[in-house]
């Protein structure tokens, strides 16, 4: 394998967010005389998505007629507040360094809706750009739809088998096999205690994004196959 690239979900993998949507959530639960929930109980619902959220808050079915109108509610108030506890995680600043340093292209392929990732991304500063930062409405079809992350090497200019993605959610392991692309499950992002991420079957597990850059590193020293070729007698 020759390593060109390397993709990242946003939510629960580069960035830490949690605290800003279950302020938003929390916010509106309050403006309607509900009492907030333990932010425990958000923080694994975080990857799921807006509607996952307010369903959780207000105990709704997917066909509650309230579920549209809350979800509006909620990604207004976080639009307002949206970069107030988000960080990126431990480690990741160092990683995006190593990445850059070793002249790989990195970007971001997301199932958030693009003017909360664009709105959030002009937040944060990294040692280089992405090459891309893809949000639902690039594509026909979101994850686990392999369509971002083949588009993202198309601005990577490399194929899958010269990239790798990492993402906390089953749908992005998905959507990295679904490309033919190795992956890397992220266990500190926002992950249900119920849910066993091994199921997932990704090629790599990481309890810290520390450990993300030995696998990258891994992949670039491989040795390729006409250099093992010379070396045999």
């Amino acid at each position: 394998m020759t390593l060109k690239a390397v993709f990242f979900d946003l939510d629960g993998t580069l960035l830490d967010t949690a605290r800003d949507l279950s302020a938003a959530l929390d916010s509106i639960m309050q403006e309607d005389g509900l009492e907030p929930l333990p932010f425990e109980q958000t923080r694994v619902i975080v990857s799921e998505g807006s509607y996952a959220l307010v369903k959780l808050g207000y105990q709704l079915t997917d066909d509650d007629p309230q579920v549209g109108p809350l979800r509006q509610r909620l990604l207004d108030s976080y639009t307002q507040n949206i970069n107030r506890h988000t960080r990126s995680f431990p480690g990741i600043d160092e990683l995006i360094k190593k990445i850059s340093d070793a002249g790989l292209a990195w970007g971001i392929a997301t199932n958030k809706p693009q003017a909360l990732t664009d709105a959030l991304m002009t937040q944060f500063r990294f040692a280089s750009t992405p090459c891309c930062i893809l949000s639902p409405e690039h594509v026909k079809q979101s994850k686990p739809h392999e369509e971002s992350l083949l588009l993202a090497c198309r601005y990577a200019n490399c194929k899958p088998s010269e990239a790798i993605y990492i993402g906390d959610h089953v749908r992005d392991i998905l959507c990295g096999k679904n490309a033919c692309m190795p992956t890397i499950a992220a266990n500190y992002g926002y992950i249900p205690k119920d849910e066993d991420s091994l199921s997932w079957q990704a090629d790599h597990y990481i309890e810290h994004a520390d450990e993300i850059w030995p696998i990258i590193d891994n992949y670039l020293n491989l040795a390729a196959p006409e250099t093992i070729a010379e070396a045999q007698p």
